[in-house]
């Protein structure tokens, strides 16, 4: 599982692959970058997977990032997303696994709504219950 956060711990994105590599890491980076297009970043912060700097590298020669983007791997200030996927692994537990990627994608993308929710880093349609339901009603392509 990929997953993009912020300095202050909003989510950017999230996408689930069956294998961490370069190619899933470059599919993953545009898709994240393109979501900070408002407000670029000056570093991004990566542990210490083999393919991170290989798919940003390829993305920079696309001149996607800018090249005074500095890529970091440092163990200890990627703790923000480290913090934030402990908390997605205890809720994932008691599920006790996944048998099919469909069914993983469809109740991590569940997960990760709810928690947007909570913590308020979303724009509701509506306040309340409401606004909720539309939400998950749009990002899950369902029809109200």
């Amino acid at each position: 599982m990929f997953r993009a956060v912020d300095k202050h711990g909003q989510l950017i994105d999230f996408m689930l692959s069956s294998r961490r590599n370069t190619r899933a890491a470059y599919r993953f980076l545009p898709k994240a970058l393109n979501m900070m297009s408002d407000y670029p970043p000056c570093s991004t912060t990566t542990d210490k997977l083999a393919s991170y700097p290989k798919a940003i590298r390829r993305l920079q020669s696309e001149g996607l990032p800018a090249k005074d983007v500095e890529h970091r791997t440092s163990k200890y200030l990627n703790n923000v997303i480290e913090a934030d996927h402990g908390a997605l692994k205890r809720m994932i537990r008691p599920t006790r696994g996944f048998q099919r990627m469909k069914t993983a994608s469809a109740t991590l993308k569940g997960f990760e709504i709810m928690r947007m929710i909570r913590r308020g880093h979303c724009v509701l349609p509506q306040p309340g219950a409401t606004g909720e339901i539309r939400l998950v009603n749009q990002l899950f392509g369902l029809v109200a």
